[in-house]
């Protein structure tokens, strides 16, 4: 596969949500799951999440951009990795409003700066069927779902919602108190989430404000999950607990989530360039079906 030697990145990263950015628009290569896997394990080339960028397939889109986990899996919504995108190609066609395609549909990006990207993250979805779980829940604010005895549960009652991608979030007074890299796993995989999801713990700080870690789906804790600030916002929105416009801090840093009236979700944060480099060829040709 010596063609991937030509295969250029640009390694970013969204409050310090590693991210790798590939151009294939005038490529039909499309990457598999060990591929992908394979260029996350390279120290050089090492993400959270993987953007790339394809021709676009709608009309009025600048571009398709496929998302994967580090583990190979393709994602439907990434918030940090869209604003990257987002800045990359403002400064490639000279523009500085895109509209990108994913899985999850034509997401409206607009580009201020590198410290100030909008992405309009979409509707979030709340019926049990959407996001999905494997079971009926009428009231997805709160659903039956615990770690630990029944009558002193350690987590309980998450609200749930998709946003691209499914997101369970368990509500706290202090983030740090719980061991969410052993939570995790079990919670990202368990039965109710016929999908797998994502895991976040978020304490409510104000009427305005969230605090919030998080267990990636595919991916493991990261320091930023745009996605499941979005999430968060609108599921605490949802409780009466914050108003609609809420700023979430992550472990990387805050992120400015609206829940707007027409039910959107707009995401506002900074993005930063890192590197450029080359994906390993020789690595490649090794996992090449």
């Amino acid at each position: 596969m010596s063609s991937a030697a030509s295969i250029p990145f640009v390694k970013m990263n969204g409050l310090g949500n590693e991210i790798l950015v590939v151009d294939l628009r005038t490529s039909a290569k499309v990457f598999n799951p060990d591929e992908v896997s394979a260029i996350a394990s390279d120290r050089s080339s090492r993400f959270d999440q993987m953007m790339v960028i394809h021709a676009a397939r709608t009309k009025g889109s600048e571009a398709f951009v496929r998302i994967y986990n580090a583990d190979g899996s393709e994602a439907g919504a990434c918030g940090n990795g869209m604003r990257c995108v987002g800045w990359w190609l403002a400064q490639a066609l000279g523009r500085s409003t895109l509209y990108l395609e994913t899985k999850a549909g034509v997401l409206a990006t607009t580009v201020r700066g590198v410290g100030s990207i909008t992405v309009d993250m979409g509707e979030p979805k709340f019926d049990w069927p959407d996001i999905p779980l494997a079971e009926e829940f009428r009231d997805t604010r709160a659903i039956e779902l615990q770690i630990g005895p029944i009558d002193d549960p350690i987590l309980h009652s998450p609200s749930v919602v998709n946003v691209g991608n499914p997101h369970a979030v368990f509500w706290v007074d202090d983030v740090m108190a719980y061991d969410l890299e052993r939570f995790g796993p079990m919670l990202e995989n368990h039965p109710v989430f016929p999908e797998r999801a994502n895991i976040s713990l978020a304490h409510v700080t104000a009427v305005d404000a969230i605090t919030l870690r998080t267990w990636e789906r595919g991916t493991g804790m990261t320091r930023a999950c745009g996605s499941a600030a979005c999430a968060a916002a609108v599921s605490a929105a949802r409780k009466k607990l914050t108003r609609r416009r809420v700023t979430v801090t992550l472990p990387g840093g805050p992120i400015d989530i609206e829940w707007t009236d027409n039910n959107r979700i707009l995401m506002t944060g900074p993005v930063e360039f890192e590197y450029e480099g080359v994906i390993d060829a020789a690595r490649l040709s090794k996992v090449a079906v």
